[in-house]
């Protein structure tokens, strides 16, 4: 079950989700926690729900959550960082949910499901595609939308981070089928939702307060680099005016993908979107 009293017997953080909400049932857990941050709600504040019938994802793509098998959350955090900052924790939110899955799948306690699955239960299970796709086995996992909302006196109010994770579902819809998966259809084991619930809590707590005492990703970069499937990839760059390759090389302490041309020059890449040869539909 995933309910606010079996998340919170799990919980061990200071700030992360100690004001929380859960819904059986909703359209969009970010357009709830929106809501409560409107209404004063305080910083770590977190919505969860079983199941999400309009979420969003990134694009204005649909993101819905069937009932029992799946996580849609979404953190309301007050940053006082710059607002040229904030991009930021679209990144340590990634980071922070493959840190907590696998932190679940080190847990012998879940079960693991015979026929399910490449059964892997070492090393960087929890890959990331930059800047935020969660990834096991070559399938997305994860997607996380993050929306700014700015004050009256146009300063930041509140930022929501939402969050989708894939943990038990085994069926896909057709058209998402080559590129989505989940934790169970991936490695084999179904997870607690709420274990995975706390422990993404707690690890976006500690990689909040390491961004937050720097404003970047310097105490970051190493972790974050360790997990990022780009790097030393061939990689497929789409902008809005043009469309090349490249050799991705990791990350800048701003969040900035750092690619090599087949020119030679090294470029920073900060928006648009970044393929992976190999991965999903690019080969």
């Amino acid at each position: 079950m995933l309910n606010n009293e079996h998340i919170k017997g799990q919980l061990h953080t200071k700030w992360a989700a100690h004001n929380y909400y859960y819904k059986e049932i909703t359209t969009s857990t970010n357009d709830d926690a929106k809501e409560l941050a409107e209404n004063g709600a305080p910083h770590g504040t977190l919505v969860v729900a079983d199941r999400q019938d309009k979420g969003r994802g990134s694009k204005g793509r649909a993101w819905e959550t069937p009932a029992g098998t799946n996580i849609a959350m979404s953190l309301i955090v007050r940053p006082i960082a710059p607002s040229d900052k904030i991009s930021m924790l679209t990144l340590i939110m990634g980071l922070s949910v493959a840190e907590g899955i696998e932190q679940c799948l080190g847990d012998s306690s879940f079960d693991r499901i015979d026929g399910i699955g490449g059964g892997e239960k070492s090393g960087c299970v929890a890959q990331i595609k930059w800047p935020n796709d969660v990834v096991i086995a070559g399938k997305k996992i994860c997607g996380i939308l993050t929306e700014l909302h700015m004050d009256d006196s146009n300063k930041i109010a509140d930022v929501v981070i939402g969050v989708g994770i894939n943990v038990n579902m085994t069926e896909f819809p057709k058209e998402i089928s080559e590129i989505a998966g989940s934790v169970l259809s991936t490695t084999g084991v179904r997870l607690d939702r709420g274990a995975v619930v706390a422990a993404v809590m707690e690890r976006f707590e500690e990689n909040y307060e390491k961004y937050n005492s720097t404003f970047d990703l310097s105490l970051l970069k190493e972790q974050y680099e360790k997990r990022l499937i780009n790097i030393g990839k061939d990689v497929r760059v789409i902008d809005t005016m043009k469309e090349y390759e490249a050799v991705a090389l990791g990350i800048t302490e701003g969040g900035a993908l750092i690619i090599r041309t087949k020119d030679g020059k090294t470029q920073e890449i900060n928006a648009g979107e970044v393929t992976v040869r190999g991965l999903y539909s690019y080969v």
